[in-house]
């Protein structure tokens, strides 16, 4: 297990340059004493390891930005990684500021050439919900009550045609029932620089408040949309049908869809969260997570080693 003694870590993503793994995480200094207060404390943690089990710290990725107003001078957030063409890589991130209502949560980008010191661009503006398809923080709040405004956790892959890149992640419907408007956002670009904004993946009503965590990944030669969501997020007919869950996967066509989410199945229960199916160097699919909880109930902040992922018929399935 990726354990630090002296942060917590949660959400976590991976890649991988060919010779070894890197792990991106959010850590936050075990000092704060009070788990729950992390999040606006969150910076972006990394680490490397050849068999996904032992890891060697590196320098922190991203920390809060100093310049106050900035949008992401309070938190940074769960992303992704892609190589890119022009920089070597970029990281995808979400930042949580001081300027506007904390509650406001946008997307930017950092450039690195060797995956240990970034840099963020600012050459344009973060990527910000869309407020004709996606619930938005306003001056009132969120107009469903929501507890802040769901535009987060990017996770950015290249378009299979060659028609530049997609960005997907975790927000909310402006229609629907308050507890039942979970959708995958939806973005594009042509130089993952400037991106717009389009209507979502999927649609509200599907028995999610929230997909967290979004991952578009390929196992065993099939594409699955992974996410994650507790049992209090769950609505409609899955609200009380299932005790414990906390990462979810259905089986798609393609990376880009369709997506129906009616056969969304949990991957796993409520200790484990906010994770990434990674290819291991043998081929195989592995699920690394975010451990929540000890079999006390005690919090643990750590991430898990890597649990064989397989499909069973037409559900992903832990397990050899």
């Amino acid at each position: 297990m990726l354990l630090l003694p002296d942060a917590w870590t949660w959400d976590c993503w991976f890649v991988d340059d060919g010779e070894r793994c890197h792990a991106f995480y959010l850590k936050a200094s075990r000092a704060l004493h009070d788990p729950e207060l992390r999040h606006l404390h969150a910076s972006v943690g990394h680490a490397v390891s050849d068999d996904l089990r032992t890891w060697t710290e590196l320098p922190d990725a991203l920390v809060p930005s100093d310049e106050h107003g900035a949008f992401d001078d309070v938190a940074t957030w769960t992303g992704s990684v892609v190589r890119d063409p022009q920089h070597g890589w970029r990281l995808f991130y979400t930042g949580r500021g001081s300027r506007e209502p904390v509650e406001r949560q946008r997307i930017g980008s950092a450039v690195s050439a060797d995956l240990v010191t970034w840099h963020r661009d600012l050459s344009s503006g973060p990527v910000e919900a869309d407020p004709r398809w996606y619930e938005t923080w306003g001056s009132a709040g969120s107009p469903s009550g929501w507890g802040d405004e769901a535009w987060r956790d990017p996770w950015v892959f290249p378009d299979a045609g060659g028609r530049g890149w997609h960005l997907v992640a975790t927000a909310r419907s402006v229609a629907g029932d308050r507890l039942d408007r979970g959708v995958l956002g939806h973005a594009v670009s042509a130089d993952l620089r400037t991106w717009t904004v389009t209507e979502p993946w999927t649609r509200p009503g599907e028995g999610f408040a929230q997909l967290e965590v979004p991952q578009l990944v390929q196992v065993e030669g099939r594409w699955a949309l992974v996410f994650s969501c507790l049992p209090p997020e769950l609505a409609g007919a899955r609200r009380g049908t299932v005790p414990s869950c906390g990462m979810w996967a259905v089986a798609v066509d393609g990376p880009t869809g369709p997506f129906d989410l009616a056969g969304a199945a949990p991957l796993t229960d409520s200790s484990l969260y906010a994770g990434r199916v990674v290819e291991a160097r043998d081929g195989s699919a592995q699920l690394l997570a975010f451990v929540q909880r000890d079999d006390a109930g005690r919090f643990v902040g750590g991430i898990c080693d890597p649990l064989p992922v397989r499909w069973s018929g037409d559900v992903l399935v832990v397990g050899p």
